[in-house]
């Protein structure tokens, strides 16, 4: 017994087609949105693509922009079927396939769901990309000489500067290392040698941070040199004063950012879905109501169009055979040709 069914006659099947059609190029542009998507979010990752510790963070965008591309080929070819089926000449040529190209349907709205879970699932890899690649950034800050490192100082400044950030998980973290160049140095001042030689691994450690962690909302002018040493500045106690540096990390502040992009991408991935199911439900209404006509020559009889030819338990039981089915030939070749090999020996 089949599933879902809908008695059509000729005025039904026009509508349904011209329906379904309209649907498929809609999903078209669906798909470019796609695309465009995953496009943007890729250049977003290459902007900061050195303070990310490796190219993992890239897989997402570039599965949506495939995702995109083949939801424009499968929706343009959707259309043409159903512009073809108005005229039973032409749609004679694609009953062949159609039944594959539903199952191609099926299998590419089960790709977009996954693409919309690892949307979500893929902000835990990044968080720990985010953290090793900051570190890495930070540790570089100082080396303008060295090439290939040039300019990390201005990538991590501009960042610090537009996503009001200061460090990795906070400002404390630019104490715990040399981001002063030894360029800048002067090695005769007594002060400078202490530093240097008060430290295990002979680095110029100092309780400051950079100019681009200052907050200019800030009334008091900014404090980012011995921001712990209290008689160094009038009226100043760093553990009650209201630092005018930025308080979050560049670690949550990213995140947060890319985080919520990705978000609103598996809301449209999600909405992508629901869109291509519609199509598919349609295409498989056409393909049912052309397919049982009561009489194929007479183009104004009536039929019948069905979500599924047989129940859910049916038709999954069906597949269940034919896969045990295609396992159990798969095993007797291999037999035969382990027989055939032994009877030559």
């Amino acid at each position: 017994m089949a599933l879902m069914t809908v008695k059509f006659d000729l005025k039904k099947r026009v509508k349904l087609a011209q329906s379904v059609w309209f649907l498929f190029w809609f999903a078209v542009m669906a798909g470019v949105l796609l695309f465009s998507m995953g496009l943007f979010f890729k250049i977003e990752l290459r902007k900061r693509s050195e303070l990310m510790d490796n190219n993992e963070s890239h897989f997402l965008p570039n599965l949506l922009i495939l995702m995109g591309l083949v939801a424009c080929g499968i929706n343009a070819f959707g259309g043409k079927v159903c512009y073809d089926s108005l005229d039973p000449t032409k749609f004679v040529r694609w009953k062949p396939m159609l039944k594959t190209f539903l199952v191609a349907c099926v299998v590419f709205n089960a790709l977009l769901v996954v693409t919309a879970l690892l949307c979500f699932v893929m902000r835990i890899p990044l968080q720990f990309t985010l953290a090793e690649g900051l570190r890495n950034g930070m540790r570089y800050y100082k080396d303008t000489d060295t090439p290939g490192r040039c300019y990390m100082k201005r990538t991590l400044d501009l960042m610090q500067i537009e996503f009001r950030c200061c460090g990795n998980d906070n400002f404390r973290d630019w104490f715990e290392i040399q981001w002063v160049s030894n360029r800048y140095l002067d090695f005769r001042a007594k002060e400078v040698r202490d530093r240097i030689g008060s430290n295990v691994d002979g680095q110029y450690l100092m309780d400051g941070v950079p100019f681009s962690c200052c907050n200019p909302s800030s009334p008091r002018p900014c404090i980012q040199q011995q921001m712990t040493n209290n008689s160094a500045h009038y009226s100043y106690d760093h553990y009650t004063e209201d630092l005018n540096v930025w308080k979050s990390g560049c670690r949550d502040a990213l995140l947060s950012y890319y985080g919520g992009m990705m978000t609103t991408i598996a809301i449209l991935v999600l909405l992508v879905t629901l869109l291509e199911v519609a199509v598919t439900v349609g295409l498989q209404y056409v393909h049912s109501s052309l397919s049982t006509l009561a009489n194929p020559e007479d183009p104004e009889s009536e039929s019948e169009g069905w979500l599924l030819e047989k129940t859910v338990k049916e038709t999954f039981t069906d597949i269940m055979a034919k896969m045990k089915a295609v396992g159990k030939g798969g095993k007797v070749e291999e037999g035969a040709e382990e027989g055939g090999v032994a009877t030559v020996s």
